[in-house]
């Protein structure tokens, strides 16, 4: 009796990671740009972040297509 689990599991992950991952961009942008959350404390953070979210966005939206 083959069972499958966790597929609904793993997607849920990956759109978990996606959505943290866009949130967290929105956040680093804004305050790359605007000042608004952190006051632009550190610029290479900043820009670290969103290349960092960019890639777990990919990661999340990469691993989404092979469960497809």
């Amino acid at each position: 009796m083959p069972v499958v689990k966790g597929l609904s599991m793993e997607k849920g992950l990956c759109w978990a990671s996606i959505g943290v991952s866009g949130v967290l961009l929105l956040v680093f942008l804004l305050d790359l740009f605007m000042k608004v959350p952190f006051g632009r404390l550190n610029v290479i953070v900043d820009i670290l972040g969103v290349l960092s979210c960019g890639v777990v966005g990919y990661l999340g939206w990469n691993a989404l297509q092979d469960l497809r």
